[in-house]
């Protein structure tokens, strides 16, 4: 039987990269839906088995400037609210996902981005996606904003500068802030979007791409390791 997912993404970037390696292994039917060129989102949710939602350079609140971040929020309310079917969203989904839950999405005190330390909260242990971490992670951030005032749903990984880093809604929609899905070539892709090269150097320097890249191969293995585990529980969802 095939398993049919349903990926949107805000720029190309962005998607789901190691993890989509892994769809495609497992001959996963893949429907992407390029949002920032125009693609329309299907009518028809329910044909799918799971909803991703990735990042991108825009915030949640510029409905103004990407009138599709209307339907994209109206369609993420119905997967996950009505349908309650498995969702996961990534960095910009994240955020997504805690608006459509009733939080909001704010400009942090400083911005996250590089290779950071991520630490698993109470009963993470337990949870289909992250049992299997480690209590501390190394992960790539790479964001400003971040979700606030979320009572509805189980924290399951912050840090130092954002309590929100992994939430689980019920036991099938997840918001994830960091990037597991990063690859060998992640950062090098990243670093020709001119307001990422932009954002990156305003808070690292010069140069600094370059240097990201260095240290995100050096845990890109312990990356990719847990990933896997991730997927892995994604899939018991399914």
């Amino acid at each position: 039987m095939t398993t049919n997912i349903l990926i949107l993404q805000h720029i190309s970037v962005e998607d789901p990269g190691f993890i989509k390696d892994l769809m495609i292994k497992d001959q996963f039917n893949l429907d992407t839906i390029e949002l920032d060129k125009g693609e329309k989102i299907p009518k028809d949710l329910n044909k799918y088995d799971a909803l991703f939602v990735m990042g991108g350079p825009m915030d949640t609140w510029m409905e103004n400037k990407y009138s599709w971040l209307i339907d994209e929020k109206k369609s993420i309310s119905e997967f996950v609210l009505n349908l309650k079917k498995p969702f996961l969203g990534f960095c910009l989904g994240c955020q997504l996902l805690g608006e459509v839950l009733g939080g909001n999405v704010k400009k942090m005190s400083e911005p996250e981005i590089g290779i950071l330390d991520l630490h698993m909260q109470m009963g993470y242990e337990n949870d289909n996606l992250f049992q299997r971490f480690d209590p501390s992670i190394k992960v790539l951030q790479w964001h400003s904003y971040q979700v606030d005032n979320l009572s509805n749903v189980k924290i399951l990984a912050s840090s130092n500068l954002c309590k929100y880093q992994a939430f689980r809604f019920q036991q099938h929609a997840y918001g994830i802030q960091f990037h597991l899905e990063a690859k060998n070539n992640t950062i090098k892709n990243w670093g020709r979007v001119s307001e990422y090269k932009k954002s990156l150097e305003n808070n690292l320097g010069k140069g600094s791409i370059e240097k990201l890249n260095k240290k995100t191969l050096v845990h890109l293995d312990t990356m990719n390791k847990n990933a896997k585990y991730m997927y892995q529980g994604f899939k018991s969802l399914l």
